[in-house]
């Protein structure tokens, strides 16, 4: 049989595949910008027939059909492994949770210790000759989920690029249990990035300086990294590399000034290696069959014994709250959860334990609420009882805010309280002071 009528054997509707679903399932919607879109749409229609679906995700970048059946809660629980802006708001409206997690051992939670996965669908790019789908933009952990579930159904979109790799970035067809041609949506665009504004470019002026020819990059998702991604890219920087577990658009202007070439990492050798993609349309067309470009899983790309072997391996990632021992919380403000670890933890100790390599945690220094429009200073005594705390003390290596760069590492609790209170909006540092003292880790002779 040739792959093209073993296709045409597994090819059916959206409808009739989703019937694979029943009660007490675990289903896996995928990842991302690659979640599944016309199965889910089905889905929608056949759950309130069910209950205690268990359905696993993350970082959505648009609203899932399923989220808006009536009495949602009743028939599924979403659970995911980073929260998005949509995940949050599920979480209010009572029928989603996170998952905690280090990134980069997520493929072997599905292989080692996840036990029961049912069904699996997500979109995927149309199949190539040699009858293959590539995971396009969201490969990350997808090959694990493909090896455990009973069930893999693909939802093929003509708009996935095909995003090439060294290895676990597609599955082949003898693998996959259904078919399913959806509508070819436009790939997502992620939004909550934006327009650099003063304090992101502040912020960027302050870390760009600190990297130096030759380095290799990780960015976060935001618009400060996004605002350091465009300095560096108008910068003088050059011969510049990419490791990191996201590919977002910075990467994309840096490539096009000619900043990234990729020459002086130990391995993988002038290819921008990442584990998965979100973000504009451009950063899309980017990666489609770039083979600058290398997707693999996010075991590899995370594993920080990988990640220390790279010398002047820069990170640059965000923060919600820090307190003044510099314990650094990015996944939630008090009980009020945020997003997620993600691959923070990960990055930051292997710059950390880089030669040469530098872990940037940056943040503006306040935020103000929404609500009240209160100003409240993201450096606190100590965080907010609930917070979760991201990256340990031990870890903090630079912290950086629109008001100055601070290098925790080798510092002691006095020492690292001066420090950080520098980097405090002007009117909370008298109280971070007194607090400091309170906590008895501020020398009096050190206030200016």
């Amino acid at each position: 049989m040739s792959y093209q009528e073993e296709y045409q054997q597994k090819l059916t509707t959206a409808d009739e595949a989703v019937k694979a679903v029943q009660s007490g399932m675990w289903v896996d919607y995928g990842w991302c910008a690659c979640t599944a879109n016309a199965l889910d749409q089905a889905l929608a229609k056949r759950l309130p027939e069910l209950k205690d679906v268990n359905i696993r995700g993350g970082i959505l970048t648009r609203r899932p059909a399923i989220f808006d059946i009536p009495d949602a809660s009743s028939h599924f629980t979403w659970n995911s492994w980073h929260m998005s802006g949509i995940e949050r708001k599920a979480i209010r409206e009572g029928f989603a949770y996170y998952i905690p997690l280090r990134y980069s051992e997520l493929p072997g939670y599905y292989r080692d210790c996840i036990k029961t996965l049912d069904v699996a669908m997500f979109q995927v790019a149309p199949m190539d000759e040699h009858g293959w789908f590539n995971f396009g933009p969201g490969g990350s952990h997808l090959k694990a989920v493909c090896e455990c579930a009973k069930t893999v159904i693909l939802e093929v979109n003509k708009n996935i690029p095909v995003c090439l790799g060294g290895f676990e970035n597609c599955v082949h067809i003898s693998d996959v249990n259904m078919i399913v041609e959806g509508e070819n949506p436009p790939m997502d665009v992620l939004g909550g990035s934006g327009e650099p504004n003063e304090v992101d470019m502040a912020v960027a002026k302050l870390v760009v300086p600190e990297i130096p020819n030759g380095a290799c990059l990780q960015l976060g998702i935001g618009s400060m990294p996004n605002a350091i991604g465009k300095m560096i890219a108008e910068s003088d920087l050059r011969d510049l590399g990419v490791h990191s577990e996201m590919y977002v658009d910075a990467f994309v202007d840096m490539s096009m000034a000619g900043k990234i070439t990729g020459t002086c990492k130990p391995f993988d050798r002038f290819r921008q290696t990442y584990a998965f993609a979100a973000g504009s349309q451009k950063l899309y067309d980017f990666l489609n069959n770039n083979p600058e470009c290398m997707a693999a899983p996010v075991s590899y790309v995370n594993d920080i014994a990988r990640v220390s072997q790279i010398d002047n391996f820069i990170s640059i990632n965000g923060a919600v709250d820090i307190d003044l021992y510099g314990q650094v919380s990015s996944e939630s403000s008090g009980t009020h959860h945020i997003s997620g670890a993600g691959g923070q933890q990960d990055f930051v100790m292997g710059a950390y334990l880089a030669k040469g390599g530098k872990s940037f945690i940056c943040c503006s220094s306040t935020v103000k609420d929404k609500k009240t429009g209160e100003l409240h200073s993201r450096i606190r005594p100590t965080l907010l009882e609930g917070s979760v705390v991201t990256a340990t003390r031990t870890n903090l290596h630079y912290l950086v805010t629109e008001y100055g760069i601070f290098n925790a590492k080798g510092k002691s609790t006095w020492e690292r309280a001066e420090g950080l209170i520098s980097l405090a909006h002007p009117q909370f540092r008298d109280e971070l002071i007194a607090e400091a003292e309170k906590m008895q880790i501020w020398r009096r002779s050190n206030k200016r």
